[in-house]
């Protein structure tokens, strides 16, 4: 627990890279999210966990800028990402959930067009796409169509995009969803790459994820936010992260 105690301090003196600020998500009477607020700091990695429908992926999209909040502010790297997403988007890789490709092009193709639309010039999208391509382990499918991939390779693809730019933040949104162990066991080896130079928020249903990787876990359910401390504080609930995820949820 000391070196718990250590490493929450240490990472409470590095500046908030990720920041929900009384975020809400109304739609007519519904609450998707209400009051959620967190902060991540540089070099964290903060599990988000919640069970099905409690506002994940909608307080996600909210932190990204990709949906307005009804109440509430999200900042990237400090930038306010309903009034200044360019900004806070330059310094941002997001990986939603089955988040969408092209079938048609190869992802080599892909990654050339999205550094075409970033801006990029002739030598870095070179550099940049050899980069991405090496780290998420993609050199023997870079030329077959991406519909024809396995979709541990589809993720790996998405995985790419989100990192081309060399973002500083990586949301992202359930990550190994519907993978099998083996394609599990090569995300997580990528997300350790990259949890060295990055800030990561990471939402995942993988309570053994948690313990293997996060610096600490938030918690909703109902749209509102349950728990907010590191994952020896949540296991110390229960002695078992199974159990504690249950009773902070509501769960039978």
């Amino acid at each position: 627990m000391a070196d718990a105690n250590q490493a929450q301090g240490s990472a409470a003196n590095r500046r908030p890279m990720i920041e929900a600020v009384g975020l809400s998500k109304f739609y007519g009477p519904f609450a998707a999210a209400r009051d959620v607020s967190f902060q991540v700091n540089e070099g964290e990695l903060v599990a988000f966990l919640g069970p099905n429908g409690a506002g994940k992926s909608t307080t996600m999209k909210m932190l990204t800028g990709y949906l307005a909040p009804s109440e509430g502010v999200a900042r990237i790297a400090g930038h306010d990402m309903f009034h200044d997403r360019i900004a806070g988007s330059r310094h941002l890789g997001y990986l939603p959930e089955n988040g969408p490709l092209y079938p048609e092009m190869t992802p080599v193709a892909m990654l050339d067009f999205f550094a075409e639309a970033r801006g990029m010039d002739a030598k870095r999208k070179k550099e940049r796409i050899e980069a991405v391509v090496e780290l998420c382990d993609l050199s023997t499918v870079v030329n077959k169509a991406t519909s024809k991939l396995s979709k541990g390779f589809k993720q790996r693809v998405g995985m790419a995009q989100a990192l081309l730019h060399e973002p500083d933040v990586l949301i992202l949104d359930e990550p190994t969803a519907g993978l099998d162990p083996n394609q599990i066991r090569e995300v997580r080896k990528t997300m350790r790459k990259l949890r060295e130079t990055k800030t990561i928020l990471l939402s995942t249903h993988i309570l053994q994820e948690v313990e293997a990787m996060a610096d600490r876990v938030v918690l909703i359910n109902d749209g509102r936010k349950v728990f907010d401390g590191m994952v020896e504080e949540l296991r110390g609930v229960q002695d078992d992260l199974d159990q504690a995820f249950h009773k902070l949820t509501g769960a039978v």
